[in-house]
């Protein structure tokens, strides 16, 4: 199973000699365990080091210089940090073997079901296996092609763009322009786009319009380029579905739910989709499990969080990719081969069944 750091800490494993790596494996899993600062007793028994409290002091000591491990200011115990995390997953974790009754289950749930519920399947499937959230981006589908635009006017430098595609979609974006712009300006500059890029998506449009909004008038084009941003980011974004079930399951998460501010920002995250979906996007770029742990993702809501991702394949071309995500603090060694097998599982499913 491949298995790589997304955006990791710069270190060298090889700072770490054998009794502090063996040390510093012992105090992430059994902080993963039960959540509570691990002291030197806890350590002195777990480990099957024959070392002395004071030995063991000195190189939590020297652990928490480097800054793989943090002391909360209540306890005399420590806890990892997602330098510490990102040091573990790399090179110490052992990775579980599923079981052959669980493996079973797995595939029952993605294999027999029609094609369009099999990417829902698979969120809910992550979700229960992990009882954190799980999330699948489905198969970009083609670029729709645009049978009509409009703006309307929201106030006085705010303009709804509506986009109706040939297939009947509608999307929506709000634009904020520099200029205020009259309902006839903007009818004309519906109208324009409408005649002339009907029938082309909003790829197409932009090459087209490239050519041709030299000889717009100057206050229109401002106009014209950001209807074009806006409806490139709409259509792109509805041309990849995304799935996400049990984000209810991160509320039971102690280290997340003591914090609702950070954890109404990361529902909103949900919502929002885009961030999400650009960071899951990397693992479509790069071979088996990519891990993202606290801030390598890049995007606040997360930063006490971990991403697990890898992609998946039809008919032997990646097209989207799965991942859970839940707090730092989750066991690795179940999660990475969960998110490994269904990525594989999906990829067999809708290798071998046709568009329903």
């Amino acid at each position: 199973m491949a298995c790589s750091a997304a955006s990791g800490f710069l270190y060298n494993p090889d700072m770490l000699d054998e009794r502090a790596r063996t040390l510093l494996k012992t105090l992430v899993e059994h902080y993963i365990a039960d959540g509570q600062p691990v002291g030197s007793r806890a350590l002195s028994k777990f480990s099957g080091l024959d070392l002395s409290p004071a030995t063991i002091r000195n190189v939590m000591a020297d652990l928490e210089e480097a800054g793989f491990v943090a002391s909360p200011h209540t306890s005399a115990g420590r806890i990892p940090t997602a330098r510490g995390y990102r040091l573990f997953v790399d090179s110490l974790l052992t990775v579980q073997t599923l079981e052959a009754s669980q493996l079973g289950r797995m595939e029952e749930a993605l294999h027999g079901r029609p094609s369009s519920q099999i990417i829902s399947s698979a969120s809910q499937l992550l979700s229960s296996l992990t009882h954190f959230a799980g999330v699948v981006i489905a198969p970009r589908r083609q670029s729709s092609r645009i049978r009509q635009i409009e703006f309307l006017s929201l106030s006085e430098r705010r303009i709804l763009l509506i986009i109706v595609t040939a297939d009947g979609d509608v999307q929506n974006r709000i634009i904020s322009t520099e200029k205020a712009y009259t309902p006839a300006e903007l009818v004309s500059a519906a109208n324009y786009l409408t005649q002339n890029f009907a029938g082309l998506d909003f790829e197409q449009m932009r090459h087209h319009l490239s050519a041709e909004i030299r000889q717009l008038r100057e206050d229109i084009k401002p106009l014209m380029t950001l209807a074009l941003e806006a409806g490139d980011a709409a259509m792109s974004e509805s041309a990849t579905p995304y799935v996400i079930s049990g984000e209810k399951n991160l509320l039971d998460v102690e280290e997340l739910s003591s914090n609702m501010k950070r954890l109404r920002e990361l529902f909103d995250l949900f919502e929002q989709r885009s961030s999400l979906m650009r960071l899951l996007d990397v693992s479509n770029r790069a071979e088996g499990v990519q891990i993202f742990i606290g801030g390598e993702s890049g995007i606040a809501p997360l930063d006490e969080c971990s991403v697990v991702t890898a992609p998946y394949a039809v008919d032997g071309q990646v097209v989207g990719s799965v991942g859970v995500i839940g707090p730092t603090r989750m066991a690795y060694e179940r999660v990475i081969p969960i998110v490994d097998i269904t990525a594989r599982l999906l990829s067999s499913a809708l290798s071998t069944k046709p568009d329903n």
